[in-house]
């Protein structure tokens, strides 16, 4: 979600579904409900489960060695998690944990597989969701090698303000809180080069930041930093 920039190809999943499949893949799985801090996916666990997220926004993350964990991405509402594990017989490779109210379907593999048998449009839809999350991942691997920091930590911004963004007056509010730790584990460096990057934004006026929230104050020149192209309107 947020390692490329294209936002095209990382469209929620329900959101690519047609009313009609919306109504019936809504019929599978229970409805649970989890705080701030509930674990809905455990790294290493063999369920074969696919969670949609209706209400919220969680982030994955996985254990890399001892006891370093790294923040992978993050997915809100109407983005499914969990889908590597319920397409095949692999455990859990990340762990997912709300960083919110979260509402969600939980729907097991029996359920899952006639039902995408009977319906290949959403099959595709789902295969649609695995690829792009590929090559996504593919992009970010060699946005890693090819960019300074800098550029890497603008990019993450800037999709974090399209998908998570609210307008206040003057300036866009990402409404995630990512800790310095965090950005450093999405972009792929050290908190202290975080840091610096950071405080480079917050002096050239792009951003400010405090007590865990991060305003976009000219999303244009955030852009630039990103080596995006801005958009015309």
């Amino acid at each position: 979600m947020i390692h490329g920039s294209n936002t095209d190809d990382c469209a929620p999943f329900l959101d690519t579904l047609s009313g009609g499949e919306r109504a019936a893949f809504a019929q599978l799985g229970s409805r649970r409900h989890y705080a701030v801090g509930d674990v809905l996916i455990n790294e290493g666990d063999h369920a074969q489960e696919l969670v949609v997220l209706h209400q919220g926004l969680v982030k994955v993350t996985a254990r890399l060695d001892g006891d370093r964990v790294s923040l992978m991405d993050i997915r809100i509402t109407g983005d499914v998690v969990g889908e590597v594990a319920a397409m095949d017989l692999g455990p859990r490779s990340a762990t997912v944990t709300a960083c919110g109210d979260v509402v969600a379907t939980v729907v097991p593999r029996h359920e899952l597989w006639p039902f995408l048998l009977a319906n290949p449009e959403v099959s595709l839809a789902l295969n649609r969701v695995l690829c792009g999350r590929l090559r996504r991942s593919d992009r970010w691997r060699l946005e890693f090698g090819g960019y300074p920091v800098l550029v890497r930590l603008a990019r993450v911004l800037v999709q974090l303000a399209m998908s998570y963004g609210r307008h206040e007056r003057n300036a866009v509010r990402i409404d995630v809180n990512l800790s310095q730790s965090e950005f450093a584990a999405l972009t792929g460096s050290t908190r202290h080069t975080v840091h610096k990057a950071l405080a480079q934004l917050r002096m050239d006026k792009i951003i400010s930041t405090g007590l865990r929230q991060t305003y976009v104050r000219d999303l244009a020149r955030l852009r630039k930093v990103a080596r995006l192209s801005v958009p015309t309107t």
